[in-house]
């Protein structure tokens, strides 16, 4: 549950961040110092580093999950709204479902796949059911590839669930910053230094709270739960920041908003939280 409040705050304070900070270098920023965090921790506390195989599979994961993903991300969310981005994110239960199968790791449950759909509704009711959505094509695609890199990325930390978080973070993190700075240079963006104090503020929850705790939590997850279960906090996190944008930005909050709230924690709660789910997604594990 913690997991879920702070990536769901996070939409916030990328939202704050991105008033000075051009996109992608927020990113690299972010994830640079988090990194930095992450490699003293683990050497501060002499945890074993991976080698070989794991070591390289633990470098792709921090390709995917910090450098494709964020990259996609940040530059389709100058172009999307932000409720088009919680759609598009809500596929990926679904789209975990679907390749985990296809990967061999999990057997395709009805249930699981029930329950994202039933999610994914829930999303859309509260994205598109007070009005009319402008869906310009690019960025849609851009955050549907977003999506499936997160699912991708969420299917690996589970190849690597025996690396130590810290470790799998310490390797991650910064291996996606490098790539992030790349990805920035090209752009031709501007790397400034946070000035406003808002904006110092949320550059330190998302390097702390918003990296470290939350991507430590996440990797914990993925040890005890499948990898499709794992991914079910993305279709939580809208809920966080529609509940934090009504009290902080007093955004309304009307019926149908409620309404998608509903079918959105009751298909989560069916296909990944319920005893049956839970039940179910063990018996896929041990198959």
């Amino acid at each position: 549950m913690l997991a879920v409040v702070l990536g769901g705050t996070n939409f916030l304070g990328v939202r704050v961040s991105n008033q000075e900070l051009a996109p992608l270098w927020g990113a690299t920023l972010r994830f640079a110092l988090a990194g930095v965090i992450f490699v003293v921790i683990a050497l501060a506390q002499r945890l074993p580093w991976p080698r070989g195989k794991r070591l390289l599979v633990t470098a792709v994961y921090g390709a995917l999950a910090f450098a494709v993903a964020y990259a996609l991300l940040y530059w389709a969310l100058v172009r999307v709204t932000a409720g088009v981005a919680v759609v598009v994110l809500a596929i990926v239960p679904l789209a975990t479902v679907l390749m985990a199968a296809a990967q061999g790791m999990e057997r395709l449950q009805t249930r699981g796949v029930t329950g994202a759909l039933v999610a994914l509704g829930g999303i859309a009711l509260i994205v598109f059911g007070p009005g009319d959505v402008d869906l310009p094509m690019v960025p849609l695609a851009a955050m549907l590839l977003s999506s499936l890199t997160i699912a991708e990325a969420i299917i690996l930390s589970k190849r690597i669930s025996s690396n130590h978080p810290v470790i799998t973070n310490a390797i991650g993190m910064p291996v996606g910053a490098a790539l992030l700075a790349g990805i920035s240079l090209l752009a031709g963006e501007s790397w400034v230094i946070p000035q406003r104090t808002s904006v110092i503020w949320s550059v330190a929850y998302l390097v702390t709270l918003g990296s470290v705790v939350l991507f430590i939590l996440v990797l914990v997850v993925v040890r005890g739960w499948t990898a499709s279960a794992t991914s079910y906090m993305f279709v939580l996190y809208p809920i966080v920041t529609l509940a934090l944008g009504a009290l902080l930005l007093h955004e309304a909050v009307t019926f149908v908003t409620v309404g998608g709230a509903g079918l959105v924690v009751a298909g989560v709660w069916f296909g990944a939280l319920s005893p049956a789910a839970r039940a179910a997604a063990g018996l896929a594990r041990d198959a």
